[in-house]
């Protein structure tokens, strides 16, 4: 279902936001996944008057109103200690206000019902949480759904939630929208407020939307960013190139069918220097995880999640100028693929190598040897984070089959392309989220409103 479906039977007044609200409160309550860390009752009851109360007034709430959803266990909740996922703060000072990107949504109608589960401090793929537990895939319980944002991608892939929030590092939020089967939208870096987040990487973190239609997702683009977008060359054919080298050699066979599917003209280029931008780009977000969390570490390593610390204390431990080294090539290196692909509206590659791992055996080939899932999911977007890129990814249409996706890269500012090329590949029949909602009872009853 839709949230732009529910925001039109809301403001139509063939149902109440506080239905709607009771229904996701349930659903998030019951979470068989691991996805919720906290559910927000009182708030989302609230809220959810407020919309009524402004339809029942012949006042408009917005184009999201009475549409429920999660954000991430990084954006600070007014009222409620952000915990980043660790248990080191889960009795830190409550947050004084809410995050721009939640103040935006509250702005536009949206209902916050719950905060969601994530790696402790962002830093994974996996959302192995020693705290609040594994978010379990709801494709396939028995595997994980990725992260670090897996819970803000297990909430909506389950149909507990409408969309969520989440961020994205190194490829927080693709991941875990490959391997359920959303779209998730990773903007260029700086591109939306990422005011009121807990860091991980500063130099890399962006904030982002998880939706199950690529029309929510323009839409949750819009309120993020604060202002209408469009595509100014709509009516230009969009010039589309495929990455080659090791896209192609890590990627699961659909994932090339899909690519050469939609683009069988395009040239496939070599993404230069593809392993030494992956390589810089752990070399730098393990400097600043580790630079950020260095006087707690001394104080008491050993009350980090144990998947964490030694990545930490790894980080903390590197010298500062192999840092800035890293840093200055990293410049270099955008300036280098700017020229390269400039010519080139939108990049296909795939999001994640394979289909979601095994929760009792997170393993995953890579360059032919078994490597362990939390660090290597990212291999594919790590590099295009790296240069600072906008991704999108785009869930392939696997009926009966695991989730796997596509990212569809651009150019800073051109995420407008991407969301149309998105809606491209849907028409051709290669792409969308076709899985079943997962059984939740807000996902059945909003169906009726469709």
């Amino acid at each position: 279902m839709s949230a732009l479906a529910i925001a039109h039977a809301v403001r139509s007044r063939r149902v109440f936001a506080a239905e709607i609200a009771e229904h996701a409160i349930a659903a998030s309550a019951a979470d068989p996944h691991c996805a919720v860390t906290r559910v927000l009752s009182e708030r989302a009851r609230n809220e959810a008057a407020r919309i009524d109360a402004l339809v029942a007034a012949g006042e408009d709430p917005g184009p999201l109103a009475g549409v429920p959803y999660g954000v991430k266990d990084l954006f600070d909740v007014a009222g409620l200690p952000t915990t980043a996922g660790s248990a080191l703060r889960a009795n830190a000072a409550p947050a004084t206000c809410d995050a721009e990107a939640i103040a935006r949504l509250q702005r536009a109608g949206a209902v916050l019902v719950a905060t969601l589960n994530m790696d402790e401090f962002a830093y994974g793929f996996a959302t192995v949480n020693a705290t609040y537990g594994t978010t379990s895939n709801p494709h396939d319980r028995t595997r994980l759904a990725g992260g670090s944002s897996g819970g803000s991608a297990a909430v909506v892939a389950s149909g507990a939630l409408a969309f969520s929030l989440g961020s994205d590092t190194n490829g927080s939020i693709r991941v875990p929208a490959s391997l359920c089967g959303l779209y998730g939208l990773k903007p260029a870096h700086g591109s939306l407020p990422r005011d009121g987040t807990f860091p991980f990487a500063e130099s890399f973190d962006d904030v982002g939307p998880l939706a199950t239609c690529l029309e929510d997702l323009a839409c949750l683009w819009e309120v993020l960013l604060g202002r209408t977008i469009a595509d100014e060359a709509s009516q230009e054919p969009i010039r589309v190139a495929r990455l080659g080298g090791r896209f192609r050699e890590n990627a699961h066979p659909a994932q090339h069918a899909a690519i050469d599917a939609a683009a069988p003209a395009a040239p496939i280029l070599e993404f230069p220097d593809v392993a030494r931008a992956r390589s810089a780009a752990f070399l730098m977000t393990a400097f600043e995880g580790g630079r950020l969390h260095r006087t707690m570490l001394a104080r008491d390593a050993m009350a980090f999640d144990p998947a964490v610390r030694d990545r930490l204390l790894a980080g903390a431990l590197l010298p500062e100028g192999l840092y800035d080294r890293a840093r200055l090539w990293r410049s270099a290196f955008a300036e280098e693929l700017a020229e390269r692909f400039g010519q080139f509206d939108v990049l296909l590659a795939p999001a994640t190598p394979c289909v979601a791992p095994e929760i009792a055996d997170p393993l995953i080939e890579i360059d032919g040897v078994m490597r362990p899932a939390r660090a290597e999911l990212g291999i594919h977007t790590q590099p295009i984070t790296f240069a600072g890129l906008a991704s999108l990814n785009v869930p392939l249409k696997r009926p009966g089959e695991l989730p796997l996706g596509l990212q569809v890269i651009a150019m800073p500012g051109c995420e407008a392309k991407l969301l149309r090329y998105a809606a491209m590949l849907e028409e051709k029949g290669l792409t969308g989220v076709t899985a079943p909602i997962a059984g939740s009872t807000f996902g059945a009853h909003v169906g009726e409103f469709k």
